[in-house]
């Protein structure tokens, strides 16, 4: 029994000794380690993009330098092109500035028995550099800059029926800026490849055919444009549809609607087409002669604010129509001829009025208008409506007062009425004893004017 635990104390000191020596070992191996890797890079190290395990910093700057002077940039480029730059183009140097002495202290060397197997990659790009404007001509000579068409939006357009969306055009224009860019960070930090592609190198439109607001405006283009208008001015239309609402389409504030400023242009041309307010008219006298008339408050005029307003209004509907502008006038006719049939017409160079019914003359009468020598006394010329008519009336002005039975004024207060002062009419009393302006008429004939016409009867006054 003695001598057998004496052999098993012996054994399990052995043991304990055997022990001591693989820890003494294994942390002499593992100092010897953490001592190693203070001066060399650890395993699976690359710097730049070159393998730099178990260097040290002097092995490593020797290797940057050797690989950077023969450095080549493979640029992959749209439709599988390949081109490069090489560091020779511009100017790229490996110089040393510490960093990788840096890197390798900074190192985490007490795990190194860890990192076996494993990679770590290190970018100094504070070590290269580069000649900027050498890197900028080499880009630019690149193939890929060369005749490159630049990306177009979608858009919408006009085939002379419809709107319809054009697609957009990719092109094949890359990214100047950021080429160099990212060329720049590649041959600082070694990479051998750059792939314009997915690095998102190319210029791309903004604007594609599926992009909902461009869908959008081309329905809406198309709705405002089917609508079809047609103005009614008796004996003359004007129509307005697509060719003409197509120039009044805008984009605000993503929708496609109608420009209020165009559309009051187009009514503004309505009006100086149509409106006769003021305007000169060829007037056929009832002896036959054709005079010229200009002037007066007679006539169409179309209230520009008003109708366009309401045109806009008609055209966003979608509803065609026929419609007749809104007048912020309004005569007896709408034909060309607005005078239309019914009308009086006073010849002042001889004195002689005549009321016109249907186109028959009705009336016809001599009479004593103002005398034309005294500054503000003549007779107005022009084409009136008749403004009123009054029986009695009491008829002022500057020094005068006067009782007459009718009154139909039609320029201010300037009218047609009867001259029970006045025995005679027509010849040239009115250059000797005219009147302040007003139409002296016969009592008869102011009397059978008065009960055929209606105020807005026409007036035309002509010399």
């Amino acid at each position: 029994m003695t001598e057998e635990k004496e052999k098993m104390s012996t054994g399990k000191k052995a043991v304990i000794v055997l022990i001591c020596v693989l820890l003494i070992l294994s942390a002499a191996a593992y100092f010897a380690g953490v001592y190693y890797f203070t001066r060399h890079f650890l395993p699976g190290s690359q710097v730049n993009g070159f393998n730099c395990s178990y260097m040290t910093a002097q092995e490593a700057e020797d290797l940057l330098t050797k690989k950077v002077e023969s450095y080549v940039l493979a640029i992959r480029t749209r439709g599988n092109g390949q081109e490069s730059i090489t560091a020779q183009q511009v100017g790229l140097t490996y110089r040393s500035d510490g960093s990788v002495q840096e890197t390798i202290r900074n190192q985490d060397r007490f795990l190194w028995f860890l990192v076996f197997g494993q990679q770590k990659i290190y970018e100094l790009t504070s070590s290269s550099s580069y000649h900027a404007e050498m890197l900028d001509q080499a880009v630019g000579n690149l193939q890929c800059m060369q005749n490159t068409v630049s990306p177009q939006d979608a858009y919408i357009s006009d085939n002379g029926s419809e709107f319809v969306i054009e697609p957009e055009v990719e092109g094949s224009e890359p990214d100047r800026d950021k080429v160099l860019e990212l060329a720049a960070y590649a041959m600082l930090s070694g990479r051998t490849v750059l792939d314009l592609e997915e690095e998102g190198c190319y210029k791309t439109p903004s604007v594609y055919r599926d992009d909902e607001n461009l869908i959008r405006q081309c329905e809406q283009a198309n709705q405002l444009t089917s609508v079809i208008i047609t103005y009614d001015f008796a004996d003359r239309t004007e129509r307005v549809d697509r060719s003409v609402i197509k120039d009044w389409l805008v984009i605000r504030d993503g929708d496609c609607v109608l420009n209020k400023e165009k559309v009051a242009a187009y009514v503004y041309e309505l009006g100086c087409k149509y409106d006769t307010v003021g305007c000169t008219r060829e007037f056929e006298t009832y002896d036959g002669r054709t005079v010229t008339v200009a002037g007066g408050d007679y006539g169409w005029a179309i209230d520009q604010s008003k109708e366009t307003e309401a045109l806009m209004e008609a055209v966003e509907s979608g509803n065609t129509q026929v419609r007749e502008p809104i007048y912020a006038y309004e005569g007896w006719s709408r034909d060309t001829n607005d005078i239309g049939y019914t009308y009086i017409e006073i010849d002042l160079t001889n004195q002689r009025m005549v009321l016109y019914v249907d186109g028959y003359p009705t009336v016809d009468s001599p009479v004593v208008t103002g005398n034309p020598n005294i500054s503000g006394m003549e007779t107005p010329v022009g084409c009136y409506a008749l403004d009123a008519k009054e029986s009695p009336a009491v008829l002022t002005g500057e020094g005068y007062e006067a009782n007459v039975t009718y009154w139909m004024p039609f320029c201010g207060n300037v009218g047609i009425h009867d001259a029970p002062w006045r025995t005679q009419f027509g010849g040239n009393l009115y250059l000797l004893e005219g009147s302040h302006g007003c139409v002296n008429t016969p009592y008869e004939k102011a009397q059978e004017i008065f009960q055929r016409v209606e105020v807005g009867c026409p007036v035309v006054v002509y010399q």
